[in-house]
């Protein structure tokens, strides 16, 4: 599993490093973004909390 943040939708409401922090985190602009790519296993099931739970639905998760 990998996940990207979109920036332009980010409103840095922190809810994604609140459930994830193994995997979100603050950037350079105060936005959150995706800090480990792949998710960790052990993570997976936080991480797509933290995507569902998303108000403006920037988190995605990447398909290959």
């Amino acid at each position: 599993m990998e996940v990207t943040v979109d920036q332009d939708l980010c409103i840095a409401c922190g809810d994604c490093i609140e459930i994830c922090p193994e995997v979100f985190a603050w950037n350079e602009e105060g936005l959150s973004q995706a800090m480990v790519n792949p998710v960790p296993a052990q993570v997976e099931e936080e991480c797509r909390q933290a995507v569902e739970s998303c108000p403006t639905e920037a988190i995605k998760e990447k398909t290959h």
